[in-house]
């Protein structure tokens, strides 16, 4: 029956999915042994667009009979609850829903006059910070505050969000299946964690490390491995705007390394001849000869050729040229990584900001950046004059875009980057986490701004199998 079901649905599913839902569902399918590693593969690389890839995994599970097509249908149900009722499908097991998907989908379809009125009648007790957050925010960005808020205030806030939408007839249904999910609005810590690093399963390495050992870079024993990383990031400068929000990039990334078996060193407030002092200092550290790969991160302000130091100005320039990085980790400066990979992460660009909740990383950013302005961006392209093996640099915008940092939440280039790692490092070399960040930005509400990969000299796939 639910063969049948899907196969009617086969035209409309391949033209109504994003590739969020995808993703999640190829992780769902892998891990209820629906598709094996292979097929979950075949699908995510051998195919470009979202509708090709779409295509691919619904007829790879109509293949596989009725009861892999009920665990697709559940877990589109489960996961995406717009694309469920936009297909006509229903879960036989209504338990298993998510609630934050149910509120996350009646929030996106709000009116904005609603989310207002619960602000003015002081129906969710919100503190006058919370308030102003929301005000500031842009319509698209409302209900995601709305939710935060519930989050924090768990079941007396959530109970009178769930009765305020209740008492509009429009929602009331997807509201109705919410309250039935959850008796009370016992609302998590979190939804569905995302903050945890997936393990790639002992078998799984062996396998992948049997079949492709001629294709990847060798990983090294755990026991005996010394992988180091280096994050620099300058918050606080002399003559330009904080980077507020900075802290969290600086948390998440350490985490992550840490996570995926580095040891982190963490460097605040350099100028440009401070930052390259580091990373000579780091680039001779005897641990790279029994390390398989590195991780540099450098997170500032940011101008064309270069990083900016905290002493930078519009009249004198405290810049580190991205040339420098590539030279003093080379196969001339730096031996004992020499082969391996050298992975570089940069959060940094040139923009204005046009809206207030918001901020770009530019030498230029004031407070006076925090009305609405045409925006004004200048290109990040890096010129690839010293091109080295192993090295792979990836970038938080391309050439004349702009990356955005939230002033609580961080970089979106680095929270997304996270998340990515997070889900995919397990089973996906490094370039198809990053092409995963890429893929994130594809949506409308981050337009803006696409990650670029620069400057790749690797000659092998780079996979990190996170617990191995």
């Amino acid at each position: 029956m639910a063969d049948k079901v899907l196969k009617d649905k086969r035209r409309l599913f391949v033209r109504s999915v994003d590739m969020g839902t995808i993703n999640g569902l190829l992780d769902e399918l892998f891990e209820k042994r629906v598709l094996n590693h292979e097929e979950m593969e075949r699908v995510r690389c051998a195919h470009s667009t979202v509708m090709d890839q779409a295509r691919v995994l619904i007829d790879s599970v109509l293949r596989k009979g009725p009861n892999a097509c009920q665990i697709f249908i559940s877990n589109i149900c489960n996961e995406d609850i717009h694309l469920a009722q936009t297909l006509g499908l229903s879960s036989e097991d209504k338990h298993d829903k998510n609630p934050f998907k149910i509120l996350e989908t009646v929030g996106k379809e709000l009116i904005t006059g609603v989310l207002h009125g619960l602000l003015e009648k002081d129906i969710l007790k919100l503190e006058d910070a919370e308030k102003k957050t929301f005000y500031d925010a842009k319509p698209e960005d409302k209900p995601w505050v709305i939710l935060n808020s519930v989050r924090q205030k768990r079941q007396e806030a959530g109970q009178a969000l769930v009765h305020t939408f209740i008492n509009t007839d429009k929602y009331s249904t997807s509201v109705e299946a919410f309250v039935e999910n959850m008796p009370g609005l016992n609302i998590p810590d979190s939804e569905e964690s995302t903050d945890t690093l997936k393990l790639c399963p002992p078998e799984t390495f062996v396998k992948m490390y049997k079949e492709k050992a001629e294709e990847i870079y060798p990983i090294k024993e755990r026991k005996d491995r010394t992988r180091l990383a280096l994050i620099i990031c300058n918050i606080e400068f002399d003559h330009l705007s904080p980077r507020n929000g900075a802290e969290l990039d600086i948390a998440g990334m350490e985490s992550l390394l840490e996570g995926l078996g580095y040891s982190v060193d963490v460097k605040r407030k350099l100028t440009a001849k401070g930052m390259e002092s580091v990373l000579r200092e780091f680039a001779a550290r005897p641990e790279h000869k029994s390390s398989d790969s590195t991780f540099l991160v450098l997170m500032s302000h940011g101008i064309l050729n270069g990083i900016c130091g905290t002493a930078h100005s519009v009249e004198n320039p405290d810049v580190l040229a991205y040339d420098t990085i590539f030279q003093i980790f080379n196969n001339r400066h730096c031996l004992n990584l020499k082969d391996k990979p050298k992975v570089i992460i940069i959060q940094a660009c040139r923009g204005e900001n046009p809206g207030e909740l918001w901020v770009s990383d530019s030498p230029k950013a004031s407070t006076d950046s925090w009305t609405h302005q045409p925006l004004m961006l200048e290109s990040d392209a890096i010129h690839k004059v010293h091109v080295e093996k192993d090295f792979i640099a990836f970038c938080s915008s391309t050439p004349h875009n702009v990356s955005w940092r939230h002033i609580t939440k961080g970089s979106l280039f680095i929270a997304q980057l996270i998340t990515c790692f997070q889900k995919y490092s397990w089973c996906c070399h490094l370039e198809g986490v990053f092409r995963k960040v890429q893929q994130s930005f594809e949506k409308p509400d981050v337009k803006a701004q696409m990650p670029t990969i620069e400057r790749v000299s690797m000659t092998r796939y780079f996979y990190l199998f996170p617990g191995n």
